[in-house]
């Protein structure tokens, strides 16, 4: 295990009384995901940031359980974003390792594994809310809200460039894009922008300049990525560069922005909406927010993973941190009991300020930890956070256009599951 740096400054919440006993167990905590292929730019910064919390923990004595310290271990499972992977893995880290909780990015893999899930009754977290459903009783969604945060970058935009009337989008077709499409077609129809053009390809698709080609035909204002793997938000906006666009660029997420800089250019790159800050962000200093130094964080991840920062390397990291002080409030890390505790009251807080346990309406369960969430744009050639805004303040103006197309999507609870 390497030395941990990341919060050493932190104090400890209490001195290790002598009484304390190191026990020789070490709770298990299992990570789901996809560390090869197109989804391992969100997978293995996600196990990164997994890593360094463990540290920090293990640094400052384990968790804390009655009269004992228990050190907490991460145990990995590559799903390759492979439903019969995922079948595998989640057996393996329930009926082998003994996990108390397990991570997941989510979407296709999830119906595969949520029958096993649910008679386990294993406590599992998704970046994708729309994996909820009442038949998983056991799964949350308490960092990331993905799609329905999407409507904040379109808001913003509408607020701040009124010029901007027209859009043409493009989505994979898969429990990533699907919903995503449903989500941006609400938002840019509450901000009076019109589709002027939709492209969907497979999520094996490599020939992303005719994508690329056919939305900027359309002559939009805005060209809108949805929620693209990185490779393919890559391509489409070297393409865009290529053919000499010139509009505004929104996409749910821009990982690893500087290769795109220097690929394209920093004028280019001017202007870029996303959804997901740097955690250098001055912005992050402020006192709402709910992530331990989240400067340092950034500086340690980035000395340990030189150049994989991406918008999963907080989020798994953000998740422990909620479970821990869950275990340590009930003392106890048998996961439907945490479960319990981490919605306890209907309200918490997420990374970025007060949340609500929320859903019902469009997930069937309250189980997405819902709140505000940071608008992105590059400026100067940095991801700067211009406005962090309330997703639900967003549905209780719009919410019934929300449904509406998520249910012409298909992308409904019921729908989905049926479907399965």
């Amino acid at each position: 295990m390497s030395a941990y740096r990341f919060g050493a400054d932190l104090a400890v919440s209490a001195s290790l009384p002598k009484f304390d006993v190191m026990s020789r167990e070490a709770v298990r905590i299992g990570v789901l995901t996809s560390l090869t292929g197109d989804a391992s730019a969100w997978g293995r910064p996600g196990l990164g940031g997994c890593r360094i919390w463990a540290d920090r923990v293990n640094s400052q004595g384990g968790l804390r359980i009655g009269d004992q310290r228990r050190l907490v271990d991460i145990v990995a499972y590559d799903d390759q974003y492979d439903p019969v992977r995922a079948v595998l893995g989640v057996k393996h880290l329930i009926l082998e390792r003994d996990v108390k909780i397990i991570l997941m990015l989510g979407g296709d893999t999830v119906p595969a594994i949520s029958d096993f899930l649910a008679r386990s009754k294993m406590l599992a977290t998704t970046l994708l809310p729309s994996d909820l459903s009442p038949d998983t009783p056991y799964l949350i969604a308490p960092c990331e809200v993905h799609p329905i945060y999407v409507v904040t970058g379109v808001d913003w935009l509408s607020e701040n460039r009124p010029e901007l009337k027209t859009v043409a989008l493009c989505a994979q077709k898969d429990a990533l894009g699907l919903p995503s499409l449903a989500t941006y077609r609400a938002a840019f129809a509450a901000a009076g922008i019109g589709v002027v053009k939709e492209v969907l390809y497979p999520a094996t698709a490599r020939d992303m300049d005719a994508v690329a080609d056919a939305l900027i035909d359309a002559k939009p204002d805005i060209l809108c990525w949805d929620t693209a793997y990185e490779p393919f938000v890559h391509a489409l906006t070297e393409a865009a560069y290529r053919r000499g666009f010139k509009g505004q660029i929104l996409s749910c997420t821009c990982d690893n922005y500087p290769a795109l800089i220097e690929k394209t250019s920093r004028e280019f790159m001017e202007g870029f909406v996303f959804q997901f800050p740097d955690f250098d962000d001055p912005a992050l200093n402020d006192p709402r927010v709910n992530f331990p130094s989240p400067n340092e964080f950034y500086s340690e991840f980035n000395r340990r993973y030189p150049g994989e920062w991406s918008a999963v390397s907080w989020e798994y990291c953000a998740i422990l941190e909620m479970w821990r002080e869950a275990v340590e409030r009930i003392q106890t890390v048998e996961p439907v009991a945490v479960l319990s505790a981490m919605k306890m009251g209907g309200f918490s807080r997420n990374v970025f300020g007060e949340a609500r346990w929320w859903g019902r309406d469009l997930f069937g369960i309250n189980h997405a930890l819902v709140g505000s969430w940071p608008v992105v744009r590059i400026q100067n050639g940095q991801a700067r956070i211009v406005e962090i805004r309330s997703v639900l303040d967003w549905w209780d103006r719009h919410g019934d256009l929300l449904l509406r197309h998520m249910r012409a999507c298909g992308q409904m609870w019921d729908q989905c599951w049926s479907a399965g």
